[in-house]
């Protein structure tokens, strides 16, 4: 697995915290985004526009729905830079 996205994914969350809102070593893997990190849902908004900035994609809302820590948001962006089978 490429550790590189992964990373990626962890510093995109941890980028929409405010500066000193969490500790940068609290964006783990299996960090709840809501309990753990205090994420509400303007800042789940955010998150999702910088993604699309991010990665160049549109990304519809559905797909974040279940989305509920890190390592989701991780696996999200995995699945969404996929590329699409048959292509």
């Amino acid at each position: 697995e490429d550790e590189g996205a992964g990373d990626v994914g962890r510093e995109e969350v941890g980028g929409e915290l405010e500066p000193g809102e969490v500790e940068p070593e609290r964006v783990q893997p299996d960090a709840r985004l809501y309990e753990d990190l205090d994420i509400d849902s303007i800042d789940a908004v955010d998150l999702v526009v910088q993604l699309k900035e991010v990665t160049g994609r549109k990304i519809d809302p559905e797909e974040f729905k279940a989305v509920r820590t890190v390592g989701d948001v991780v696996d999200a962006i995995h699945a969404m830079m996929a590329p699409a089978e048959g292509a």
